[in-house]
């Protein structure tokens, strides 16, 4: 019994620790790691709880800045609004004035929620076990007839995120697809996409740990 709840345990915390993954990634060709000046991270999000952007672009940053890079919240630096009826030209001049000269940005591109009924008892054993003792029947079955079954709602967030540099011409450097399935938290999920995100752009060769340390985090 204490060995079947062990291994229950731990396979929830597998479920748990593995419940945002990359489903796809893109580099541009021959991009190389870049010493920005300042990274900014900005979610779009429209979600009605805020903490969800604002903890998204912290995490974010947070990795970022572990790897040496000035990163700085969109949250920090710029009215959600500020934007919002700017021209291209326009944008990347108050882009500029600010000092960035790369973003990474964060998108929430679709949120679903399913629901389904998971029923009381499903499992079978053969009935030779219990079946020549009429209350170890009884019991037995008793429970597998009344158990009560519950709803159970899971759901699915769809990311994506692109990172895109203003160093010479404005270019696409990275692009990520990626699935969030019933995260325990938003909490756990902006803590665990910003390190997903942030490790998978160290492997491709986006950006690089600048301190000429090793990260604390594990990139």
């Amino acid at each position: 019994m204490k060995q079947l709840l062990r291994i229950s345990i731990i396979s929830l915390l597998s479920i748990a620790c593995n419940s945002t993954k990359i489903t796809s990634s893109w580099k541009a060709e021959s991009v190389q790691p870049v010493k920005y000046k300042k990274i900014l991270v900005l979610g779009l999000i429209n979600e009605p709880d805020r903490s969800i952007r604002e903890n998204m672009e912290i995490n974010l940053v947070t990795n970022l800045k572990s790897l040496g890079y000035d990163a700085t919240c969109s949250c920090d630096e710029f009215d959600p609004k500020t934007f919002e009826h700017m021209t291209e030209k326009e944008a990347l001049a108050k882009l500029g004035n600010a000092g960035i000269d790369a973003v990474l940005t964060v998108v929430l591109l679709d949120k679903e929620k399913e629901k389904y009924y998971v029923p009381g008892r499903v499992y079978y054993s053969p009935y030779a076990v219990y079946h020549n003792h009429f209350w170890g029947y009884y019991t037995t079955i008793y429970d597998r007839v009344y158990s009560t079954g519950y709803y159970v709602t899971d759901t699915k967030y769809f990311w994506e995120t692109n990172l895109y540099s203003f160093d010479k011409t404005p270019q696409l450097l990275y692009s990520a697809q990626s699935q969030s399935f019933d995260p325990l938290s938003t909490s756990a999920l902006t803590y665990d996409y910003g390190k997903m995100i942030i490790k998978d752009l160290v492997k491709n060769n986006v950006v690089k740990d600048q301190t000429g340390v090793k990260s604390p985090s594990g990139f």
